[in-house]
């Protein structure tokens, strides 16, 4: 045996090491016993410090070659402290039976070869592999030959009984190369340092297992740790000899808990701290890194907002939205030393003290994700990634609906406004030439936007600036040359002046694509001869929300500057007609849609005429609050007899008998109520017309006093509101289901296919056939003709009834005019026992997958 070991086991007294109190108190140890210990070429004062710092500074400490007592660190983030004095006792008792037998060594290295031998016969293991089956030597310790294995990352030296590593660090790493192999985790000890020079004289290494969690935390926790301890013995201790080099006294391999798998070893909490630590080293030998955009461990960062914008743009990549968890702050200068995001599903949420009384309750968002990304200051002041948790335990949000997210409205909000080539939003042009600095205009790209083929007859009725009507034009230009997919038109008239204007982006011919079987012209803005000629192209998609298909200005009055608009509107959407267009009474509209839409219906819009009357009888609105509610309940009653006699009810409460302008569109009523057109599909968008009313906020921008593009920008900004409402709506119609008012089949099948608030009218018409009873039924060649109407009421509704196809016609005309089975139908069909709807019955533009 070799003396040098001898004597510095015996360096240091029993009493020294079983001391109590403070770890430092063990430094008045007996100076004497230690520098007479023959062979040491140093006289040490020795001292068992316990460790627990953090984890930024063991990895700090892992990039220096001698590392310092006060960056030591056993990677408390992963692992919780075990109680000092059982580890004192166990270091006291190891270093003891070497000083109370000379011949210790010699009989540990004996017990430990005939423990290897014993564990390798009953296990029927081959020589040269552990219970992993992983290619691990053994070390022979009568030979003294040390065993050196290649496992695909590189050589190390196997640990065992007298091996000699060349440095602390060097053990520390083939102890944990040989930790990773069999499947466990390593915990660094104590340390035994010189008081002199300051050298590592011993120090022991030890499963992340060894120990016992401290309990005196538990009860005032809110989130309690969990419990890795189980008081494992198996460990590494190494002391430093004469020669500088470092050698094994004490190894124990014996576990008491279950070895991880080579799959999962990675998630090991020591082989986190080397990827921590190659990621820093990585990132110092790099000048210019260029990350992917994955979160890796040490990844560092010159803040913590840049952290958080960081892993907010990775959430947005992947699709989920990031919450803020804790935060430890500093106490000396009050910045954040660790922090903690999590995705926006992690935990669950307490029970509402409310329980039953909320009228409301929100929907459930969190599921218990553990996603999670951990990020602490480090001694350079930069922020490093500690812990990363990728894996999320519920289903991503789709890149679409990614805006949605709450943690990415905010980076988003900015791009709700359209792009312009003005910074401001009161700035105007000064010139034309300004416009074409910005690079419009170069010939190789140039697009000719005027119709050299239907050109006004006339001159413009509405006054334009020449300077207006080219900014305007050349902004669209601009348009067009970032997104090919723009459309826009200019028509000239008998002057060869740019009068008519029209253009649609592409999200608006992907909308009109969708949706384009009803469209609503409005024309309204052209009745205030002050005001620019604006008229818009509307929709309704499957949420009844208002869509916008394409914007025109219209500065000529005939005929002719109509039709050249909806020829240039069809050509712009492929050809595709919409079934049915709504206009205003104005007759040069009417005559353009005849002529260049023969196979549309067309019908007055009765929200349009609505609208106009209450703008002229506007002082009647004055004298009596409820005129304007009851001149919209005669407009759009739906039936014929009491449209009717509302109508004469209105002019006799009100006096208006002798009123030209009502008696005109009295008489005009064929063409716009609803009683006498309920044939014809109009997608109920009159009814969301009422409720969203037209682009009321870009009337001041409409003002000769605000200039052309002024509007064009409001106007874009408006549009994109209506449209981030649709992703709303489509956010909430995936994360949220309407309640049912029982346990209906019907209910439950239309509720997975209609969008929430055509369920809503679906489920309205369900709740009134519950009502209705069956009066009459005939039975014709053909179909059976039922008679229904509501309990207590006189009016019946005739139902045609096919048993071939399912088909069900009401009188009530509902499904041919809105586009969802009334509930005198659904009474026939659970009458007939029918419990879904027939397929013929869901019009997909209704449904969730209109879109697709």
């Amino acid at each position: 045996m070799d003396t040098s070991l001898d004597a510095e086991v015996q360096g240091t007294s029993k009493d020294d090491v079983r001391e109590k109190g403070d770890p430092t108190s063990l430094v008045d140890a007996d100076m004497n016993q230690i520098s007479k210990a023959h062979n040491l070429s140093y006289d040490a004062d020795v001292a068992f410090v316990r460790e627990e710092t953090s984890v930024s500074q063991e990895a700090s400490s892992a990039e220096k070659d001698g590392m310092d007592m006060d960056s030591e660190s056993t990677y408390s983030c992963f692992n919780s402290s075990s109680d000092e004095k059982s580890i004192d006792s166990v270091a006291a008792h190891e270093l003891t039976t070497h000083n109370s037998e000379p011949n210790g060594l010699n009989k540990d290295r004996e017990n430990e070869n005939r423990s290897s031998k014993t564990s390798s016969s009953d296990n029927d293991h081959s020589p040269g592999t552990s219970s992993n089956n992983q290619p691990v030597s053994t070390f022979d310790a009568l030979s003294g030959s040390v065993q050196v294995v290649e496992d695909g990352i590189g050589e190390y030296v196997v640990p065992n009984l007298g091996v000699e590593f060349e440095s602390e660090e060097h053990a520390y790493k083939c102890y944990n190369r040989y930790a990773l192999m069999e499947g466990f985790s390593i915990r660094k000890d104590f340390v035994n340092r010189s008081k002199v020079t300051g050298f590592v004289v011993s120090r022991r290494y030890t499963c992340h297992r060894q120990g016992y969690g401290s309990t005196k935390r538990d009860a005032n926790v809110n989130k309690p740790r969990r419990e890795t301890r189980t008081g494992c013995l198996a460990h590494m201790t190494i002391t430093r000899q004469t020669n500088g080099k470092y050698r094994v006294i004490h190894f124990e391999r014996r576990h008491n808990h279950e070895l991880v798998t080579p799959f999962t070893a990675h998630l090991l909490p020591a082989q986190k701290r080397i990827s921590f630590v190659e990621t820093v080293e990585a990132e110092s030998d790099v000048a210019t890194s260029v990350p992917d955009g994955v979160p890796k461990l040490g990844m560092g960062f010159d803040s913590e907002d840049l952290a958080y914008e960081f892993y907010n743009a990775y959430a947005a990549r992947v699709g989920f939205s990031v919450r803020k968890d804790y935060v430890n702050r500093s106490k000396v200068d009050g910045a954040v030393a660790s922090r903690r995001y999590t995705c926006f599903r992690e935990g669950y949420r307490q029970n509402d003290k409310r329980g039953s009384k909320v009228k409301r309750p929100r929907k459930e968002t969190r599921v218990g994700c553990m996603a999670q990304l951990v990020i602490s200051r480090q001694s350079d002041g930069r922020y490093r990634i500690t812990h990363f948790e990728e894996r999320h335990n519920h289903e991503l949000v789709h890149a679409c609906k990614v805006r949605m997210l709450r943690s990415q409205k905010r980076s988003m909000t900015n791009q709700n406004g359209e792009s312009s080539p003005y910074g401001g939003a009161e700035m105007q042009p000064k010139s034309l030439a300004e416009l074409l600095l910005t690079g419009v205009g170069i010939e190789d790209d140039f697009y000719d936007p005027i119709d050299h083929e239907m050109r006004l007859t006339s001159k413009r009725a509405y006054y334009m600036k020449q300077e207006e009507a080219e900014s305007l034009n050349l902004y669209l230009q601009s348009k067009k040359l970032k997104d090919p997919s723009f459309v826009y038109c200019v028509q000239l008239d008998v002057e060869e002046e740019m009068t008519n204007f029209f253009w649609a982006d592409e999200k608006m011919l992907v909308d009109y694509g969708d949706f384009g079987d009803v469209v609503y012209f409005d024309s309204t803005y052209r009745l205030n001869k002050d005001w620019r000629p604006l008229v818009l192209f509307f929709g309704i998609n499957n949420h009844k929300q208002i869509l916008v298909f394409g914007a025109a200005f219209v500065y000529g009055d005939t005929s002719e500057s109509f039709k050249w608009l909806f020829r240039t509107f069809v050509k712009a959407m492929s050809g595709k007609t919409p079934k049915t267009i709504l206009s205003d009474r104005e007759a040069a509209i009417t005559e353009a849609i005849v002529s260049e839409l023969p196979e549309t219906h067309h019908r007055l819009c009765t929200w349009q005429i609505y609208q106009n009357a209450l703008k002229h009888l506007s002082q009647i609105g004055v004298n009596s609050d409820s005129f304007s509610s009851d001149l919209c309940g005669v407009f759009f009653n739906p039936e014929e007899e009491e449209f009717v006699n509302s109508w004469k009810v209105m002019l006799d409460t009100y006096g208006l008998w002798e009123n030209d302008l009502l008696h005109g569109i009295f008489e005009e009523r064929e063409k716009w109520a609803v009683p006498y057109n309920k044939h014809i599909f109009a997608a109920d968008i009159e009814t969301a017309l009422l409720s969203e009313g037209s682009i009321t906020s870009v009337r001041k921008y409409l003002k000769p006093e605000s200039h052309v593009l002024q509007f064009v920008k409001h106007f874009g900004r408006v549009v994109n509101e209506w449209r981030y409402k649709e992703l709303e709506a489509n956010y909430d119609m995936g994360h949220h289901l309407p309640r049912l008012m029982g346990d209906v089949v019907m209910l439950k099948q239309v509720r997975e296919v209609y969008t929430p608030v055509i369920f809503k009218m679906f489920h309205q018409e369900y709740e009134n056939c519950l009502n209705n009873v069956i009066n009459e039924c005939i039975d014709t060649d053909s179909s059976v003709e039922f008679k229904v109407s509501t309990y207590g009421q006189v009016r019946q509704y005739t139902v045609l009834y096919s048993s071939e196809n399912d088909s069900v016609v009401c009188s009530c005309m509902k499904f041919q005019f809105v586009g969802i089975l009334c509930s005198h139908a659904l009474k026939v069909l659970d009458y007939r026992n029918i419990k879904i709807v027939p397929s013929q019955y869901i019009l997909k533009r209704w449904t969730r997958k209109a879109r697709e």
